[in-house]
């Protein structure tokens, strides 16, 4: 489902750091980080249109893309706004030197309250789904998350989920594989789908090393504005 009204409207973006070198945005359910087969405008167009009015630049706007989320995931989504910070940044994911916090509501308790799952993600390209097993299977990749449940609602879990791999659809997949698929997620056994075709998946936090001052960064972003999700982030 695309999200339109940020299409139309760069200003819309939630915009939650930028300097010289980065800019860290909110993302919001449907929007697309990269462009894919369905033509629908990405969030790097629309990050770019968005340089381009606020500094009213007459050409070109260099953007680089560090990372992605699922297009029914929200939360923080990193670019490099220039060509020394990019290289920077891929190198600092890819020595998994950023630190991912992710928040998940379910429906079903997990076994545990906290606990670190080691699973073997295979990949369908054809339905663009990641099965779990318990051990490793033929073209299958280690995939290890530690979660633990920080708040419980009346009818659903808030989970706090860091990553230590980066698989395709890896929360999804291994809490779906312990019985406690993310709301909304229909792909990996949630029986209703959102009514934003969202699923609650929420990139909450990143922390690193900025790559050009050296400094310190964490930044949170905000949960998306839905009465659960409020309830959730309610101390």
């Amino acid at each position: 489902m695309s999200n339109q009204s940020t299409k139309s409207n760069p200003s819309n973006l939630q915009v939650l750091y930028e300097d010289n070198h980065i800019i860290v945005v909110n993302k919001r359910a449907g929007d697309i980080v990269q462009g894919d087969k369905t033509g629908d405008a990405p969030l790097s167009d629309i990050v770019k249109d968005f340089l381009k009015q606020k500094y009213k630049k007459p050409g070109n706007v260099y953007l680089g893309v560090v990372h992605r989320l699922d297009r029914p995931t929200t939360g923080i989504v990193l670019f490099a706004k220039t060509s020394k910070a990019l290289p920077r940044l891929n190198k600092l994911f890819a020595e998994k030197k950023a630190k991912k916090t992710y928040w998940a509501l379910v429906k079903n308790k997990p076994p545990k309250s906290d606990d670190r799952l080691i699973h073997w993600l295979k990949k369908n390209p054809k339905n663009n789904k990641s099965t779990a097993y318990n051990s490793e299977v033929e073209d299958s990749k280690k995939a290890i998350l530690n979660y633990k449940i920080i708040k419980k609602l009346d009818y659903f879990y808030l989970l706090e989920i860091d990553l230590e791999t980066g698989r395709h659809h890896q929360i999804r997949s291994q809490l779906s594989k312990i019985g406690s698929p993310i709301k909304g997620d229909l792909k990996y056994g949630f029986p209703r789908s959102n009514k934003d075709a969202s699923i609650s998946l929420h990139a909450r936090q990143l922390a690193f090393i900025h790559p050009v001052k050296q400094e310190s960064l964490i930044i949170t972003a905000p949960v998306p504005i839905d009465a659960l999700w409020q309830a959730a982030n309610e101390s």
